[in-house]
């Protein structure tokens, strides 16, 4: 541990740190530059593996030549033999004096005492004398061997001159180093703007959430139309999501303003009742007049307040919970409440319902075929027909009411949010019970259709069960 207590840096963490810093075409391009170095090394090492093989056996096999006719030379005691370009040889006694030398072996000590004392007990020594980097002046590949004539024993070696392979190599190593980093320079320049072309959507798909946090609406990425791969598939993905943004900030928006619309009116009658109750002393009458007028204000916002949030719970995707229930059952259930409302007017509700198994959301279907119910009750005459039945693994269910129907201007909007018709704009209700409707219908994946009969208004739902 450091004095102040934390865990020094090491170096390979620093550079680790460092790297992950880097955007990622740079981290890119120096992956793909250190692969291709492993790779180019690798080739190269194996190309002049190669060459230096085939080199080195073509040298060794005039090597063994050469020494194989110096040694009959000196076992014979003849003249030594004319070796290939290069060649050159020493002959030394056992004490190593040199008894013969080529020209070019002259004034040279080709084997050291080790050596010599090694070929003195009859082991053959072959060895290269001078290095192929640096370069060496006279640089040779020498044989030396133990030859025994009558009377003594003589140590011979042979030497062949090494420059041409050294060359051969020097120039074989320029090569492949040239050709090496022309290669390295045009891979890293492929994979630069490979990955440039590659996290080119990436980048911009980046400014267009970029200019999206700063503001902008409806903004959607530029994705072609006419591929499948992995960043366009991510493309799509993402426009998904800004689809489903927008339609939230769309509801959030929507909800605000009909919120704020709608609650203005009832507030606004609230706050007058009061002034005027508090202006002067108030009878026992007044007093409940305006206490009854509070509360009727009261309960709608109350069923104002709940619509809206009914409307909003449904609009942001909220699963359907199906379970199996009997239609009767949920007709009955729905239309209960009402009953002793319709007594009051001398209404009739008739149910023409044929019983079977559903699969829907009864705590959303009930509220909304009450909607209906409720609907015709206000603003119809005469008896309310509710009719149901599922057939072919669809639910129908229509409320008809003997009333003046819908206008016919009305009809293609009966079921927008705080639609009312101008008839009925002063009475009761909020505008949000068809909404409702429609939503609950949307929700199961179903439609809502409002008509006009011979009779008065008809509102159907059909939704798959």
């Amino acid at each position: 541990m450091t004095p102040s207590g934390t865990a020094p840096v090491t170096p390979g963490g620093g550079l680790r740190a460092r790297i992950r810093r880097m955007p990622i075409v740079l981290r890119l391009v120096l992956a793909v530059a250190l692969a291709m170095s492993v790779v180019l090394s690798g080739a190269a090492a194996l190309v002049y593996w190669r060459v230096q093989y085939a080199l080195d056996r073509q040298l060794d096999e005039d090597l063994a030549v050469y020494q194989h006719s110096l040694d009959m030379a000196v076992r014979t005691n003849g003249q030594p033999p004319v070796g290939p370009a290069g060649s050159t040889y020493q002959v030394l006694d056992v004490r190593g004096r040199v008894l013969q030398a080529g020209v070019a072996a002259r004034g040279l000590q080709l084997l050291t005492a080790a050596e010599f004392a090694d070929v003195a007990a009859g082991r053959t020594v072959r060895r290269d004398q001078g290095a192929l980097l640096p370069i060496s002046p006279d640089p040779l590949r020498l044989e030396a061997t133990r030859v025994r004539r009558p009377g003594t024993t003589l140590v011979a070696v042979a030497a062949l001159a090494r420059g041409h392979r050294d060359e051969a190599l020097r120039e074989l190593l320029g090569q492949l180093g040239l050709a090496s980093g022309l290669t390295l320079l045009a891979a890293s320049y492929v994979g630069y703007r490979a990955a440039r072309a590659a996290l080119g959507p990436v980048e911009r798909y980046r400014h267009g959430a970029a200019t999206l946090a700063d503001g902008a609406q409806g903004l959607r990425l530029p994705v072609p139309a006419d591929r499948d791969d992995e960043l366009t598939r991510l493309g799509h993905t993402l426009n998904r999501m800004l689809d489903h943004l927008d339609a939230s900030n769309e509801r959030e928006r929507r909800f605000i303003a009909d919120a704020s619309h709608e609650l203005r009116t009832p507030l606004t009658l609230l706050r007058a009742e009061l002034d005027v109750a508090l202006h002067r002393t108030r009878t026992t009458e007044e007093l409940t007049a305006t206490l009854r007028a509070v509360d009727t204000e009261v309960h709608r916002l109350i069923e104002l307040s709940n619509a809206l949030l009914d409307l909003e719970q449904l609009g942001s995707g909220e699963q359907i919970r199906r379970t199996l229930v009997d239609v009767v059952d949920l007709v009955h259930t729905a239309t209960d409440r009402h009953r002793r409302a319709a007594a009051r007017e001398s209404r009739v509700l008739l149910l023409d319902v044929t019983s079977a198994m559903v699969r829907v959301d009864p705590r959303w279907m009930e509220p909304a075929i009450a909607n209906l119910v409720d609907n015709a009750l206000r603003h119809g005459h005469g008896e309310v027909r509710i009719q149901a039945e599922a057939t072919e693994g669809r639910l129908r269910l229509s409320v008809t009411d003997q009333g003046p129907g819908f206008p016919p201007t009305f009809i293609s909007h009966a079921f927008d949010r705080f639609a009312r018709a101008e008839a009925s704009r002063t009475g009761p209700g909020s505008g949000l019970g068809l909404a409702l409707v429609a939503a609950v219908a949307a929700s199961h994946e179903g439609t809502a259709h409002a008509a006009n009969t011979e009779h008065g208004a008809k509102v159907t739902l059909d939704i798959p069960c």
